[in-house]
């Protein structure tokens, strides 16, 4: 087990003899795990102390320059703090700044609602020429990363602080493609991040009692893959979606607006309702707390099929 945060660290340590290569932190390096590039590669990383707006405004002028600039704060603060930047420099000039946040969802539960970013992918999302990615684990992150290296123009990517599984994939990682993680022909679990592991879960429960669930995996919120989804709706007539986000806006959102314009589909979305989260000793408890564990997952697929045979009759 190893988390999406030590992944990018390590990722920029292995990879940081590319001079074009530049960090730039908001006091945060040692949680971000950029520390790891500053130690090995001191005169290509700044920190720009806790100015999430000098962050972006610094990192932009890098790129100006021909850098590959890999911009990190918490997630929250990243985005909502800086986002007049983010949208007049990062995503209007297209500029090659990959903002790789920490700590994003509900992954900083002790610190509580103000560090927990739940509504970042709704402002990242609506912004021209931003691509928006959630690996669903360390081994992703990585190959989420090599994808930016070889991409262009602005991207953003939440990463969290807690140490997770790797795993089992049969898919090579392609940007702006959603991975079938597991077929099935009752439900669609349309997923992301770190719920994509607690999803396959409540579909491992959902098949020892005779349902057969598909689960997708969509690691790039934008651009996004609305030919998966509608695919997979064709086949099971019953959409749930899973997510650390406000249920505006997030994956959900993307989701129901892609469904009602291409293949209206009875679906339900699972995350947080409309509401600030709380603080709490462990990351668990907020999982209980906003009914996300795997056991709730699988009871609200089981809840969304008995509406779709009703609907059907």
């Amino acid at each position: 087990m190893i988390s999406t945060r030590n992944a990018y660290g390590d990722w920029l340590a292995e990879n940081g003899e590319n001079k074009d290569i530049v960090v730039v932190d908001a006091d945060l390096s040692a949680s971000t795990k950029t520390n790891q590039f500053a130690a090995k590669y001191p005169g290509r990383f700044f920190d720009v102390g806790a100015a999430e707006q000098n962050l972006i405004a610094f990192s932009s002028g890098l790129s100006l320059g021909g850098k590959r600039v890999f911009a990190s704060s918490f997630s929250y603060f990243e985005t909502a703090r800086a986002w007049d930047q983010i949208r007049n420099l990062l995503a209007h000039d297209k500029l090659n700044v990959a903002m790789i946040s920490s700590h994003g969802g509900l992954s900083c539960a002790s610190d509580g609602p103000s560090h927990q970013a739940l509504e970042e992918l709704a402002i990242m999302r609506v912004l021209p020429n931003m691509q928006v990615i959630l690996p669903c684990d360390a081994e992703e992150t990585k190959n989420a990363l090599d994808a930016i290296m070889k991409g262009h123009g602005p991207f953003y990517m939440r990463l969290r602080r807690e140490n997770e599984h790797i795993l089992e994939k049969n898919y090579d990682f392609k940007l702006g493609k959603a991975e079938v993680m597991r077929e099935g022909s009752d439900v669609s679990m349309v997923t992301t991040g770190a719920m994509v592991y607690f999803t396959l879960q409540a579909a491992e429960a959902l098949a020892s009692q005779g349902v057969d669930a598909e689960v997708i995996s969509v690691h790039t919120i934008k651009p996004f893959d609305e030919a998966a989804i509608i695919k997979s709706a064709k086949k099971t007539g019953a959409v749930l979606t899973v997510e650390q986000h406000q249920v505006a806006g997030g994956l959900g959102g993307l989701v129901a607006e892609t469904l009602s314009e291409s293949y209206p589909t009875l679906m339900n979305r699972m995350g947080v309702q409309d509401s600030f989260s709380e603080t709490a000793r462990t990351y668990n408890e907020l999982l209980v707390h906003h009914k996300l564990t795997s056991p709730d997952i699988t009871a609200a697929a089981q809840t969304l099929i008995e509406k779709a045979k009703f609907a059907a009759k």
